[in-house]
C-alpha cells in the first residue's frame, strides 16, 4: 500500500486551483536587467515586447492539482505546460505585466484579479494569490499560486453594474422630476402620536397645525433627477436642496397636511394636485404621485416622488372657464353666468337684490351705416366703462348684443344712484378719449328695480327692462327707437 503524505494530498484535493512555480530563472532575467541599468520594468517590457516572452519562458511549472485540470479542461500536466500559450493571452498580457512589476519591486506575497484562457477558449477571471514559500525569498526557486474561479461573480457583478447604470440613467433622463425622499423622520412622529392615544388625526391637525411644519421639517431629500433642476430653475441639485423653503411655500402646508392624513390611513401610494414654485417665484401647478417602495414599508426610509407640470393644462382649463361665464367681445360676465347667478340669488340673497337693465343707445345705427368692426369697438368701450362702475359683490354682464344687466346684492336706492353716478362720469371719459378717434360716442339707457325678500327676481327684472325702454324712449326723444 503506498504511503500517504497528508501535505501532497492536501494540494492535490484542495478546492482550489494550486500551481507550484519555480521562479528562479526570472529572478535571474530580473537581476541581469538591473545589473544593465534597467529601472523602470514597465517601459523596458514595452520597448522590447520580446523581454515579455522571456518573462514567460523563465517561469517554470513543477506542478498543479487536480482542481487546475478540470479549471483549464487539461488532461494532464504537460497538455496544460504545453498550451500554455492558450492561457495567457490577448488581455492577459497586461494582468502578467502587472504581477511582474509586483515581483520587481520586491514584493515576495501579492493578489491581483487577472484574466486566464481555458484549453476550449473559454475567457475566465480569476483572483490570484502569489506567495514565494518560506526559505525561498532570495532564488524565488519555490513559489505558491492559488487560482480562484470567480468568472460568475465578476459576470453578476459587471450585470448588476449595467442594471444600476440602467436605472440610474431612466431616473436621470426621465421627463418627468423624479424625487428620492427619506420619510422615515415622519413616520417616527406619527408614531408618537399614535402613542400618546389619538384616533381623530385630522382634528390632532386642526389643534396642532405646528405639527405639520414638525413634519415638512423631517423629510430628507436624498436625490432628484435632471427634470427637476429644469422644472424648478436650479443651476445644481446643491441650490435646489439650499432653497427648498422658496419651492414649498403657500399653500403648501395645506396640501402636505393631506398628505399627513392620507399616510396616517396607511395610504403608501398618493397622487394629488398641488401647486409649487420656481427659484424664480414663478407658481408651478403639479400633478404629484407618491409612494412609498414596496422593500422600505417598515421605515418609509425610501420614498418616490414624481412630478408632472401640469402649468400649461391648468391655465388652459381656467381660460375654458372662463369663456363659459365671459363674453369674450367686452371681458364682462355672459348670459350663461348671469343666469345662474340669478338662481343663486333667489335661493340665497343677501336681499334686497337691485337689478339694473342697460341698453346700449346707437349700437345698430353704427353697426349698419359704419361696420360691424366699429360697433364691436363701441361694445369693448362699453366693456371697460361697465367693468369699472360696479365694485363686489356686485357684477355686471352681457346678457345680449347690447343688453347688459349689473346685479347689486343687499343694495338699495343709494347704491343705484352711486352706479349711475359713477357710470355716468367714466361714460364721459370714455368719450372724451376717443372723440378724436372714432366720434362714435357711448351712451347707455338705464332702468332699475329693487326687488325686496319674498318678491319675484323675474317680477324685479321685467320693471327693469320698462324703465330701460323708458329711458330709451327719452334719449330718442320719445320716438320709441329700440336701438
Amino acid at each position: 500500500m503506498p504511503a500517504f503524505n497528508d501535505d501532497q494530498s492536501m494540494f492535490d484535493f484542495a478546492p482550489v486551483s494550486l500551481w507550484l512555480e519555480d521562479f528562479s530563472g526570472l529572478k535571474r532575467l530580473f537581476d541581469g536587467w538591473r545589473a544593465q541599468g534597467v529601472s523602470d520594468l514597465r517601459a523596458h517590457l514595452l520597448e522590447a515586447p520580446s523581454a515579455l516572452a522571456a518573462c514567460t519562458a523563465a517561469l517554470k511549472v513543477v506542478k498543479v492539482n487536480q482542481a487546475t485540470l478540470e479549471l483549464f479542461g487539461a488532461a494532464s500536466l504537460d497538455e496544460l505546460v504545453d498550451r500554455m500559450d492558450e492561457v495567457f493571452r490577448d488581455d492577459a498580457g497586461e494582468h502578467m505585466l502587472h504581477e511582474l512589476e509586483q515581483l520587481w519591486g520586491g514584493a515576495l506575497h501579492f493578489e491581483d484579479r487577472t484574466v486566464n484562457y481555458t484549453l476550449d477558449g473559454r475567457r475566465l477571471e480569476v483572483d490570484v494569490r502569489v506567495r514565494v514559500l518560506p526559505g525561498h525569498e532570495g532564488t524565488w526557486e519555490r513559489v505558491l499560486v492559488s487560482l480562484d474561479d470567480v468568472t460568475d461573480q465578476s459576470r453578476t457583478a459587471a450585470a448588476l453594474a449595467r442594471s444600476e447604470r440602467y436605472a440610474r440613467g431612466l431616473f436621470e433622463r426621465s421627463p418627468v422630476s423624479l424625487w428620492v425622499e427619506d420619510f422615515s423622520g415622519i413616520r417616527r412622529l406619527l408614531e408618537e402620536v399614535r402613542m400618546q392615544g389619538i384616533r381623530d388625526f385630522g382634528t390632532f391637525l386642526k389643534v396642532h397645525p405646528e405639527f405639520i411644519g414638525r413634519c415638512m421639517q423631517e423629510i430628507r431629500v436624498l436625490d432628484v433627477n435632471e427634470e427637476t433642476l429644469r422644472m424648478f430653475g436650479a443651476a445644481s441639485k446643491d441650490e435646489l436642496l439650499r432653497r427648498l423653503a422658496d419651492i414649498f411655500q403657500g399653500d403648501m402646508q395645506d396640501s402636505f397636511a393631506e398628505q399627513l392624513r392620507d399616510l396616517w390611513e396607511g395610504r403608501t401610494t398618493q397622487q394629488r394636485e398641488v401647486v409649487n414654485y420656481s427659484l424664480s417665484g414663478e407658481a408651478i401647478h403639479i400633478h404629484m404621485q407618491l409612494a412609498v417602495l414596496p422593500a422600505h414599508l417598515q421605515r418609509w426610509d425610501m420614498v418616490l416622488v414624481s412630478l408632472v407640470d401640469i402649468t400649461a393644462r391648468k391655465r388652459a382649463e381656467a381660460y375654458l372657464e372662463y369663456l363659459g361665464t365671459h363674453d369674450v367681445l367686452t371681458q364682462l360676465r355672459n348670459r350663461t353666468w348671469y343666469t345662474e347667478e340669478i338662481k343663486r340669488l333667489a335661493r340665497k340673497g343677501p336681499w334686497p337684490v337691485v337689478v339694473m337693465a342697460i341698453d346700449m343707445n346707437g349700437l345698430k345705427r353704427v353697426n349698419d351705416e359704419v361696420s360691424h368692426a366699429a360697433g364691436d369697438a363701441l361694445l369693448r368701450r362699453a366693456g371697460e366703462v361697465l367693468a369699472k362702475c360696479v365694485d363686489a359683490p356686485g357684477s355686471v354682464a352681457r346678457i345680449g348684443g347690447d343688453e347688459f344687466a349689473i346685479l347689486l346684492p343687499g343694495g338699495d336706492e343709494r347704491a343705484v344712484q352711486a352706479v349711475r353716478d359713477r357710470l355716468a362720469s367714466l361714460v364721459e371719459v370714455n368719450n372724451q378719449f376717443y372723440a378724436g378717434t372714432s366720434g362714435h360716442a357711448l351712451s347707455f339707457a338705464i332702468g332699475a328695480a329693487l326687488c325686496s325678500p319674498g318678491e319675484s327676481l323675474e317680477a324685479a327684472l321685467l320693471r327693469a327692462d320698462r324703465a330701460m325702454y323708458s329711458d330709451k324712449a327719452l334719449h330718442y326723444g320719445g320716438l320709441g327707437a329700440a336701438s
